[in-house]
């Protein structure tokens, strides 16, 4: 048997094991308040010894257990901040590691799928695991170039486990719901598990991240390492070093969460209108913050630094203007086109007739970012929309499940309240509303881009004259 446990039966009791757990912990609670301590006390124990459970279960696990924590780690700034804290410990952990495979492990995926000399293709490789992830882990080592490069070996058996767990998963959608309020958690487990299989498939992943690697060479504000090699089950990339942006949400600085922020927002939208495709995986564990080059300049030379391109949405045309139009006509409080469009779309089926004042009541506070020139995300806002959206006796909640998401926007809905979610994680201070005006198609009205295009024309003309007068 391999190092991922594979057999179906084992994984399920591990998997059930964890509702069994709550409500075991539950009972023992119980037992200790009988005794005499305070409710508050035990229900801090008892949150941590649950969310120090749900690590070391899907943390052991890794495959779609371990995916799903991840994706529910960006969430965590939904809970209520009394019970946030033990969860957002365990599921960051998550972001960053999990326990690794064994050497011997490493050692045989590398001889199968680089040759039995693959240690002369490096000059250098550590056998201790610089990250640990849900289908595989990665080495640091040096290439036989000199380069320094990153080593993703995937786990043997990672396909199988990727996929039962997601299946196993979403029998115990409705005993983890309340773990993020507002969210319905069967839909996710679903879509993670018809999406995350690409993972597997590093030729697919090699393709994406030399997408934008070469579209993002030269651009100073985001750093995709390039790929050095590709064979099956191993993928070999540049080294980047940098701060996680784990560490950033820890203990970051105000300077380091705004560029952190406004770099992961101008990456969100700019990446599919100049690769077509969509970076679909936005955890904080795939995001690095890169040194200033000059210690004393200024924190717009921060950079953002991009990892793990295993899960994209390819958008050969960008994002839907749709998206964009919806958005703008919103903040302009026309209700009637607004709701005329999402049916169109298919956000509202067509059995069902909704009051289009009602639609735009909802989307408002949604998408309050975007009506400002810069917005503090926080946890408190967040909670704020979860708690409107996920109470049963909200308005909100009765309009939002009679509203529907259409296949083709499950995975770019996903991405964007993802990011958010970590944008909130960040506490950042983001003009969000810039970056929608240069990357979002249909956000500006035909005639301010036309008016925007212009002034960018004569902008560059100025330029191209001062550098000829320059040279006179």
């Amino acid at each position: 048997m391999s190092d991922l446990p594979r057999k179906a039966v084992t994984r399920t009791a591990k998997l059930a094991a964890l509702p069994l757990g709550f409500a075991g912990r539950a009972t023992w609670g119980l037992g200790k308040r009988i005794g005499g301590r305070s409710a508050e006390i035990v229900g801090r124990e008892l949150q941590q010894r649950t969310a120090e459970q749900l690590f070391k279960v899907l943390g052991e696990l890794k495959g779609g257990a371990m995916k799903f924590g991840q994706a529910l780690s960006v969430f965590e700034s939904a809970l209520p901040e009394e019970i946030a804290g033990p969860y957002r410990a365990a599921l960051t952990k998550l972001q960053e590691a999990a326990p690794p495979m064994p050497t011997t492990t490493v050692h045989s995926v590398l001889a199968e799928r680089l040759g039995e000399d693959w240690r002369e293709l490096f000059e250098e490789f550590e056998d201790k695991p610089s990250a640990a992830a849900s289908i595989g882990q990665v080495h640091r080592a040096v290439w036989h170039d000199g380069r320094e490069v990153a080593v993703k070996v995937q786990y043997p058996g990672a396909g199988q486990a990727l996929l039962s767990d997601l299946s196993q998963l979403s029998r115990f959608a409705r005993l983890l719901g309340p773990l993020i309020p507002g969210m319905d958690i069967k839909p996710l487990i679903t879509e993670l598990r018809d999406r995350v299989s690409e993972e597997l498939d590093y030729g697919l992943e090699a393709e994406a991240q030399r997408a934008h690697a070469e579209e993002f060479a030269d651009d100073p504000d985001v750093r995709v390492p390039a790929v050095v090699h590709q064979s099956d089950q191993v993928l070999v990339t540049e080294w980047m070093d940098g701060v996680p942006l784990s560490e950033v949400i820890a203990d970051g600085t105000d300077e380091q969460r705004d560029r952190a922020g406004q770099l992961l927002a101008r990456f969100l939208f700019s990446g599919p209108a100049r690769t077509g495709l969509l970076h679909a995986d936005p955890h904080p564990g795939n995001f690095r913050l890169l040194p200033k080059d000059d210690p004393e300049g200024s924190g717009e030379e921060w950079r953002l630094g991009v990892l793990d391109f295993g899960t994209v949405d390819r958008l050969p045309e960008g994002l839907p203007p749709t998206i964009g139009t919806s958005l703008r006509m919103t903040l302009d409080g026309e209700a009637e086109a607004v709701y005329q469009q999402l049916c169109q779309e298919g956000f509202v089926k067509e059995t069902m007739d909704l009051d289009p004042d009602a639609v735009l009541d909802y989307l408002l506070p949604i998408i309050e970012p975007a009506q400002v020139e810069e917005f503090t995300f926080t946890r408190s806002w967040m909670r704020n929309q979860a708690a409107r959206i996920g109470d049963p006796r909200s308005p909100a909640y009765q309009l939002a499940k009679r509203l529907n998401l259409p296949p083709a926007y499950l995975l770019i809905h996903r991405v964007t309240l993802s990011t958010i979610g970590v944008l909130c994680q960040l506490g950042a201070t983001v003009r969000l509303r810039e970056e929608l005006e240069a990357w979002m198609p249909g956000f500006m009205a035909a005639e301010e881009a036309e008016v925007a295009e212009f002034g960018e024309h004569l902008t560059e003309e100025a330029a191209e004259d001062t550098v000829e007068e320059s040279t006179a």
